[in-house]
């Protein structure tokens, strides 16, 4: 055991991130009931999905689980009063300012993670109380830092500064990176895009397809002057970068972008004009595979490698 599956009350300190149109509550009881901390992705429900969504997810696993909540959703309070009525027990907060709604959520018997990705935040959040932090490279798919710290870089800087346990997230699907963040200081990981990937991911099975065939060239950061984005390359990214490269405002971007732009791609399978998030590390995916599959490999790849470090003489 160390400070993660201790905090959290699970076998093994692997988190599944609570991606939008990914994380539903079959993905959260899965990782939940192979031994890690599934979370429900809240950014992508109006709140009685949400409520739904936890109800299932309480039937479906007696394990751990979570829910992870974006602090600049339109309907965050109405969020919180879900998660209180139905018990949660543990929630990591991303994209907003943790000052305002950690106390309540602590007060109501809640563990508060923040996600992060720059030294300044993980420490802001660590004065505020939370009880971990998630510091995030820019490997990651998704909203990101504009700072473009890799997780090499992060995981030291943060771990350095804080006295609070430590998830690393960003470019991790492997047992080998897991030990390598883990080596740089980590408590703990946080995991994405593989499980974007797996079977039971609420993502559409293009978009699960279209990971598995990306390269190490398929991602780029983008949108940074609306909020910067790990997006996959295709017409609707191709669009992107052709009105930034001639100087597009704000305005136009955030037109062009549009409403419901992730949904269409991610969920509702539009691989050309939906926004496609995923992180650099789907190069590595090769098969769309069960949860549980995906974590006993990580897990065996973990420990191979850490007895491998062992058995090294200088």
């Amino acid at each position: 055991m160390n400070r993660i599956t201790r905090l959290f009350g699970i076998k093994y300190p692997i988190i599944q991130g609570g991606m939008i149109w990914c994380s539903g509550w079959e993905l959260a009881s899965s990782v939940s009931n192979a031994g890690g901390l599934g979370l429900i992705g809240a950014g992508s429900m109006y709140p009685e999905i949400l409520r739904e969504h936890i109800i299932k997810c309480k039937a479906a696993t007696n394990n751990p689980f979570g829910v992870n909540l974006p602090l600049l959703y339109s309907d965050i309070d109405k969020h919180i009063n879900i998660i209180i009525e139905e018990g949660i027990k543990i929630v990591f907060t991303s994209a907003g300012n943790p000052a305002k709604f950690t106390p309540l959520l602590k007060e109501n018997g809640i563990k508060v993670v923040h996600v992060t990705s720059n030294l300044k935040f993980a420490k802001k959040s660590e004065e505020v109380g939370v009880d971990a932090v998630v510091s995030e490279g820019f490997e990651a798919g998704g909203h990101n830092g504009k700072e473009e710290l890799t997780t090499m870089c992060l995981i030291p800087l943060v771990k350095n500064e804080i006295s609070i346990p430590l998830i690393s997230a960003g470019g991790i699907g492997s047992g080998s990176a897991m030990l390598a963040a883990m080596i740089l200081g980590a408590d703990g990981v946080q995991i994405g895009s593989r499980f974007a990937a797996s079977k039971e991911s609420s993502a559409h099975i293009n978009f699960k397809n279209k990971i598995v065939e990306a390269k190490d060239n398929s991602t780029m950061l983008s949108l940074k002057k609306l909020t910067a984005v790990r997006l996959m390359k295709n017409s609707f990214y191709d669009k992107i970068v052709e009105a930034q490269n001639r100087g597009a405002s704000v305005e136009e971007l955030r037109e062009l972008l549009g409403r419901a732009r992730a949904k269409r791609g991610m969920f509702e399978g539009d691989m050309k004009e939906g926004e496609l998030e995923i992180g650099q590390v789907s190069a590595t995916i090769n098969a769309v595979m069960p949860v549980k599959d995906i974590i006993d490999e990580i897990m065996l790849e973990f420990n191979k490698e850490k007895q491998k470090l062992l058995n090294l003489n200088f």
